[in-house]
This record gives structure tokens, C-alpha cells and sequence, in this order.
């Protein structure tokens, strides 16, 4: 077995990134289903890793040592941007749908540990096809991975969640617009054929320059609360709850964020808003970089034999995803347009991530016009709370 060392792993996963990002801005293909840039880059030194295994039956190791913390620069960096007074905007629809996620979360458990039950594995095995890997994403995979591998001995716990996220993902961008068009012809929905369309959230006119100062700057703080939501980790530790720490950093960087204003210091008040696209730029490559990292260690060849077992229960999985969207989702949320928009969206929260949701609304919006709330309540559900809800959710099954 080879051991490559963290130096040259580090190296490998920036080439790794750089090349996913190629292929997937000359591949049209993988643009149309939203396939996140460091899965490509990940899975292929993956597959070249596995084909030595098979080839000769030598193993092939990287020294990834700096992971986990680029994990928590990520979170981290995800609290820093969230402030208290726009996560209000949603008012009662984005409760309702929160709600509605929280509730979808625990029927994705008990559908992927049902699933695991029915093969014959550890029950546990099935929260890694449910929400860890579904609504999760990628990100909430390879933190949770490492749990249930030491705790519960799920030794194939990363390879089983990138193979349900990566069917998920693509699936999300498939049923979203075609069930979108269902709604809209079952319930006679009247289009708003605005042509204001609301892509996602636009730039943060407080955000500043990206410059050296706004970079070091952004670091400086994305460290600093890397160290306080390590320390708040070992406090949560202490009551017996178990949860990953980049929970501690996400609540953490909240906490920053918002009662930063209250501090009357020059200094915070003149330079924090310069920070925005720095920390964006830092947080990015932070996960992009963890991602790689975690895709390059996936040993493929122990997914042998449970195969058949990852595409059954996504097949459930999906299934259940429509319906409850359909029947539970849609009427819930209004049964007008917003709601239509917000249910093609829904799959990017249940399925994919906050990006295939967005990918789906603006679709159905480009067709049939603009759906400004749905634009604000869907990407703070699965961009923001839903993490929290999931990290507790997972724990309170574990």
C-alpha cells in the first residue's frame, strides 16, 4: 500500500478541482444536471485509483490531514453571511416549509434504515442513503461518515453516501421542472409571465471589493471562528449530544455575523462589510477543496455487493420525494404559481442541494415567469436551517 503525503495530496486535490471545473464548463451535460464541480474532479482520481486496485491489487492512500478543517472553514463562512433580519423576509411560508422539510428528513431516515433493515445491513447503513446524503448534500456526507464509521462500524459509510448523493442530484434536476409543468396543468395554475425573474440572490451591495485586505481579512475571521465553534464543540460535547463541529462553527459564525453590529468598535464597523466577497471566495475553494479531498480516498471496490441495494433505495426515495411534494408540498404552500415554483424547488432540498433547487425554479421561471418569494424562501430553507434541523435529526437516529 502507498501512502502519498499531505503535501503533494494537497497539490493533487487543487489540480483535481481545476480539472473538474474544465469539464464541466466544456461539457454541457454536466451543466444541465448541476454535477458540482469537485465530484468530477473527486470521482475520476476515484476511478483511477480503483482501476489500479483492480488492475494490480495495489492500494493507493492519500494523507488528508487538512480536510476537515476546510469543512469548517466552509460553515463557518455559511453563518458569517447569514443575517437574522433576512432569514425573516420568509415570514410564515418559510416556517411551513421548513416544517415541511424537518418532517420529509425523518420520512427519508426511516425509508433508508427500512431499506437497510429489508437487505440485511445495519439499519444505520440507511442513514447514509436518507438524509445525510439526500437533503445533507455532499459536504454533510463526509462529515457525517466518519460517525458512523467509528461509532456504528459502517466501514463503507463515505462510498454509500457520494453514491446516493451523486443519483440524488441528478435525479432533482430531472423532476423538478417536468413536475412543475404536471401542477401547473392538473390545478389550471395561471402563469405569472412576469419577465422580472428573481436568479437567485444578487450581489450584497455592502460586500466591497475583493482586494488583498478584504482576503486577509476574511481569513482572519473564518479562523477566528473556526477556533470559537471548536471550543463551543467541546462544551456540546460534554452534555453527551453528538454532532459534527462544523455545527458549532455554523452557530457560531451566526452569532458573529449579527451581533457584530451592536459592537461599536471603528475598526468592525468601517472594514466588516468588506469582507462579503472575500469570505465567499475563501469559503468556496474551502469546500471545493474538502470535497476533492474527501472523493480521493473512496475505496469503490468495497461497493461491490451493495450495489443493488444504493439504486433500490433510491428508487424509494424519489418516489416518495414526488409524492409527498405533490400531495403535501404543493397544497401546503398555497397551490398558486409560488407554490408550483417552490415545489420544483423542493427536489433541490430533498434530493440535491441548494443549487439544483435553484437550477429548477429558474427553469420553471424562464418558461412561465417570475416567482420572487419562492426566490427568498426556498434557498433559505435548504441553504441555511436545514442544516441545523438535519444535523439534529441524524443525531437523535444515531
Amino acid at each position: 500500500m502507498t501512502i502519498i503525503d499531505d503535501f503533494l495530496s494537497f497539490n493533487i486535490a487543487i489540480l483535481l478541482l481545476m480539472m473538474g471545473k474544465l469539464l464541466t464548463h466544456n461539457s454541457k451535460m454536466l451543466r444541465k444536471y448541476s454535477i458540482p464541480e469537485p465530484v468530477i474532479g473527486g470521482l475520476l482520481c476515484s476511478a483511477v485509483v480503483a482501476a489500479i486496485y483492480f488492475i494490480s491489487g495495489h492500494q493507493i492512500s492519500f494523507d488528508l490531514d487538512v480536510r476537515d478543517f476546510l469543512l469548517l472553514l466552509f460553515f463557518a463562512g455559511i453563518g458569517l453571511k447569514a443575517e437574522v433580519r433576512t432569514l425573516l423576509l420568509g415570514g410564515k411560508p418559510l416556517l411551513v416549509l421548513l416544517g415541511l422539510a424537518a418532517a420529509f428528513i425523518v420520512t427519508q431516515n426511516l425509508a433508508g434504515m427500512g431499506m437497510a433493515t429489508l437487505f440485511g445491513l445495519d439499519p444505520h447503513a440507511g442513514l447514509m442513503v436518507g438524509s445525510v446524503s439526500l437533503t445533507g448534500g455532499l459536504g454533510t456526507t463526509m462529515a457525517w461518515a466518519p460517525i458512523l464509521q467509528r461509532d456504528m462500524g459502517i466501514s463503507n459509510a463515505a462510498e454509500l453516501g457520494v453514491a446516493s448523493n451523486t443519483v440524488g442530484l441528478i435525479a432533482a434536476c430531472v423532476i423538478g421542472g417536468p413536475m412543475a409543468t404536471y401542477l401547473m396543468r392538473r390545478n389550471a395554475i395561471t402563469p405569472s409571465n412576469t419577465s422580472d425573474l428573481t436568479i437567485g440572490a444578487g450581489p450584497d451591495p455592502q460586500a466591497g471589493e475583493l482586494d488583498y485586505f478584504s482576503v486577509l481579512w476574511a481569513i482572519f475571521v473564518l479562523n477566528a471562528t473556526v477556533l470559537l465553534g471548536t471550543m463551543l464543540d467541546a462544551l456540546i460535547s460534554k452534555t453527551g449530544l453528538t454532532l459534527p463541529t462544523f455545527v458549532s462553527c455554523l452557530i457560531v459564525g451566526i452569532l458573529i455575523r449579527n451581533l457584530t453590529p451592536f459592537v461599536s468598535g471603528k475598526v468592525v464597523r468601517r472594514y466588516w462589510p468588506a469582507t462579503g466577497r472575500g469570505m465567499s471566495l475563501v469559503s468556496d475553494i474551502s469546500l471545493g477543496l474538502f470535497l476533492i479531498m474527501a472523493l480521493m480516498n473512496l475505496q469503490l471496490w468495497e461497493l461491490n455487493g451493495i450495489f443493488v441495494f444504493i439504486i433500490s433505495t433510491l428508487v424509494v426515495q424519489i418516489v416518495l420525494c414526488l409524492a409527498y411534494t405533490i400531495c403535501i408540498v404543493f397544497p401546503l404552500m398555497g397551490r398558486d404559481y409560488e407554490a408550483t415554483v417552490i415545489s420544483a424547488g423542493f427536489g433541490g432540498i430533498a434530493l440535491g442541494s441548494t443549487a439544483t433547487a435553484i437550477a429548477n425554479m429558474t427553469a420553471v421561471t424562464q418558461q412561465y415567469g417570475a416567482a420572487h418569494r419562492a426566490f427568498i424562501i426556498v434557498p433559505l430553507v435548504c441553504g441555511f436551517f436545514i442544516d441545523l434541523v438535519n444535523a439534529l435529526v441524524i443525531a437523535a437516529f444515531m
